[in-house]
């Protein structure tokens, strides 16, 4: 059980002691149309998009909350899950002197976030089956490492991690556990949101660049305690999430019986992927996965890659991830593209 103020001690002293930037939007948040707006130096000819937009997506937040089922005050926006990862650092990792832990395969951009801010990347590896090694993760953090990073469904091998284990990190480390769950929509698992309340430790992040199919709009969400919550704002940039952005994610949100007939779509393709990768001859694994892809361990991924390119169709070669060894990675396309692929791959020299 963690001491109460726990995280402000975890906190950087620069950015406890930070006085954050107040934007004309934070002075004045009123939405009365009938007011003259002369504070914030904009155009003022109307282009639909002159004004600065809400620094804190009031609205947006209103929504989420209500979909995942938690307090708006418990939830950051940002511009892609990247930046909120990069805030994080920036909150809590004093660089030169502090680490974290990621656990390889995973996703590579907190090992680069780390080290832009200077920051210690300690790597555990997954288990043989790609499960946190609790014991080791527990054993190598010390009083210098601020964060764990999780991605569960786990990129780029598509399992989720077991709760157990997760439970068993939350409750043997004393700083923040990060669990990245981009992939959280195509799981049949409910995944870690509803801990939150339990663990003040706990961070969860998502994205509404898979499921809800608007990588081009990067909006990323942070579910936090809101203290955490608190100093994260004191550190973004005052208009991180463009009105355009917020705008096309809250009519996502208003339409979400288009956003689960998609997910069904992808997950039923994704088994239609599963069963057909089975049974190409130079195939020698099929992973399990609760992404919106399917990671494959083939006879010579260079060659397979390569085949593939010709027949015009760009996959992932994960080869060079730890335990990885001649995988590609396939994403659920719509049902034709799957088709495609499996009949070229059907008709590759073997």
């Amino acid at each position: 059980m963690q001491k109460e103020g726990f995280i402000e001690a975890l906190v950087r002293p620069t950015v406890r002691a930070l006085t954050p930037y107040y934007s004309a939007r934070d002075e004045y948040d009123g939405q009365g149309n009938e007011m003259i707006f002369l504070d914030a130096n904009e155009n003022p000819f109307d282009s639909g998009v002159n004004r600065y937009p809400d620094p804190h997506q009031k609205s947006l937040k209103k929504e989420i909350s209500r979909l995942r089922g938690v307090s708006p005050d418990q939830i950051l926006l940002g511009n892609g899950s990247d930046e909120v990862l990069d805030l994080l650092f920036r909150v809590f990792c004093e660089p030169h002197s502090d680490s974290v832990i990621t656990l390889p395969p995973t996703y590579g951009m907190y090992a680069v976030l780390a080290g832009i801010n200077a920051v210690e990347n300690v790597q555990i590896p997954l288990t043989p089956d790609f499960q946190p090694d609790v014991p080791g993760i527990l054993n190598r953090a010390d009083k210098h490492t601020k964060i764990i990073f999780l991605c569960s469904p786990n990129n780029p091998t598509g399992n989720s991690f077991e709760p157990s284990r997760v439970l068993s990190i939350l409750e043997g480390f004393p700083g923040l556990v990060v669990i990245d769950e981009a992939y959280i929509d195509f799981s049949e698992n409910g995944g870690f949101v509803p801990m939150l309340k339990n663990h003040p430790n706990l961070v969860v992040t998502q994205t509404f660049s898979k499921a809800f199919g608007l990588a081009g709009i990067r909006l990323g969400i942070c579910f936090a305690a809101p203290e955490i919550i608190t100093f994260l704002k004191r550190v973004k940039p005052p208009y991180n999430v463009n009105g355009l952005t917020q705008e096309r994610a809250y009519t996502a949100l208003s339409n979400l019986d288009k956003v689960t007939r998609e997910i069904q779509e992808i997950k039923a393709g994704r088994t239609h992927l599963h069963n057909g990768l089975m049974r190409i001859p130079f195939v020698v694994e099929v992973f399990p996965t609760d992404a919106n892809f399917v990671l494959v361990r083939v006879d010579d991924a260079r060659l397979r890659y390569s085949q593939l390119m010709e027949k015009g169709i760009v996959v992932r070669d994960r080869s060079s991830q730890l335990g990885c060894a001649n995988t590609l990675r396939f994403t659920v396309g719509t049902p034709e593209e799957n088709s495609v692929l499996l009949n070229t791959l059907e008709t590759l020299d073997t």
